[in-house]
């Protein structure tokens, strides 16, 4: 089915050049994919000062408009940053190659050879916000498994997006790689991305990343196939039967570790029983870490005598993805109370449970229904990169294809081939 609204625009034309380069790379051996993603890290290496010097004027015009801290953090690059980068490039080499994967085979009761074997998804749109680095993940990603992919970050993050594309088609365009293989979506303004949710048999499937207006928009406007990326309202629900040191020191790295991320902790959740010898101890943690409490009003009335700054807890504070030095905290009188907040205001992405009972453990994996459950240990390792898949694609909060922390296999489909010796039926 083809559905684009002119087939004479930048954006089509980008897409038909899209689809021919990723005809390509889907025979490519890995060893020629992988070649040209050493190139590409070598290149981001290389041309660091001419990022950075890019990606300096989009904070700088973000800053001027105010923006906030949070997103501000998510689209500077620095020399550090763009080595790191680099490194998940190169870890992304490292990683087995999903095409051609056998998922299932065998030999029917009449002779046929019969396999299920991975295959690229073809064409990968990506819509994104102010986070440059996502540029080079996708890309990386995609070259990886074989797929073109059409990137549109917004506008406050051209300058950064640009040079960064260009690093990234000169390497693999001196690799060997069709250059087209990596393309920036052409145009500023909505209806750009609107031809691209649009250019269904063009584009094979759309993956937004950012806030939730824009994930909304993309599901709700879309005729091409998308994979949901959620927002990250989390959970860390600190049982009876919590060791407490290990539960301030995970509870502070789940916020304040780096919190305009979406596996930051947004909702600390405390058991009755440990409330007043875990919160006292905890609020003093935040506040050395300068988080804002949104407590309600057991946990105010247990702040008192802490050097915590607590506010008065609402419904909006349960719903939100604060993204900044803000945490909701509420006292519960039991795990299922915990798991009944969790499933009312979750966004579905990663839900953490501080215990030493197994069996607690045990009940609150089983009945808490997000992309990842946590037990004993931060929501921060929610991550393509700490789950050992290299730098991911998104977090899918859907059910459908994928889920959680999208590597390499996420990004293929499959198709099945089968093989005879004249059989007819």
């Amino acid at each position: 089915m083809t559905t684009y609204d002119d087939a004479t625009s930048p954006v089509t034309l980008a897409g038909r050049r899209a689809q021919e380069a990723a005809a390509g790379l889907a025979t490519l051996p890995r060893a020629v994919k992988d070649d040209a993603l050493r190139a590409v890290a070598d290149a981001l290496e290389a041309r660091t000062a001419e990022i950075v010097a890019a990606n300096a004027g989009d904070v700088r015009r973000a800053e001027e408009a105010g923006t906030a801290a949070s997103v501000v953090d998510r689209l500077t690059l620095t020399a550090d940053r763009v080595r790191a980068i680099a490194a998940d490039v190169r870890h992304v080499v490292t990683l087995p190659d999903p095409v051609g994967e056998v998922v299932r085979g065998s030999t029917l009761p009449n002779g046929i050879d019969l396999r299920q074997v991975r295959v690229p998804l073809g064409v990968v749109g990506i819509v994104y916000e102010a986070r440059p680095n996502v540029t080079v993940d996708a890309a990386a990603l995609c070259l990886k498994s074989g797929n073109a992919v059409l990137l549109r970050g917004s506008s406050s993050a051209k300058g950064s997006n640009t040079a960064l594309v260009a690093v990234l088609r000169d390497a693999v365009a001196a690799a060997g790689l069709p250059a087209d293989a990596v393309q920036l979506v052409p145009g500023d303004t909505h209806d750009s991305v609107r031809e691209l949710m649009r250019a269904r048999g063009l584009v094979d499937v759309l993956i937004p990343r950012g806030g939730a207006a824009l994930i909304r928009r993309t599901v709700e406007e879309s005729t091409v196939p998308v994979i949901e990326t959620g927002t990250g309202n989390c959970h860390v629900y600190v049982d009876a039967d919590a060791d407490l040191d290990a539960a301030v020191d995970i509870l502070v790295n789940a916020k304040a570790q780096r919190p305009s991320v979406c596996n930051s902790a947004e909702t600390v959740l405390v058991h009755r029983d440990i409330a007043a010898a875990f919160l006292p101890r905890a609020l003093d943690a935040l506040a050395e870490a300068q988080v804002t409490v949104h407590g309600d009003a057991r946990v105010r009335a247990l702040a008192e005598d802490t050097k915590a700054t607590v506010v008065e807890a609402t419904d909006e504070d349960w719903a939100t993805e604060y993204l900044s030095y803000d945490l909701a905290a509420a006292v519960v009188d039991s795990l299922d109370d915990a798991v009944a907040h969790i499933r009312r205001w979750s966004s579905g992405h990663t839900e953490a449970i501080i215990t030493t009972s197994q069996a607690a453990a045990r009940r609150f994996t089983q009945r808490v229904d997000s992309t990842t459950v946590a037990v004993n240990a931060s929501t921060r390792f929610t991550d393509g990169g700490a789950f050992g898949f290299g730098a991911e694609i998104g977090i899918s909060t859907q059910k459908l294809h994928a889920r959680g922390p999208m590597g390499l296999p996420e990004l293929t489909s499959t198709k099945y081939v089968l093989t005879g010796d004249g059989h007819i039926r």
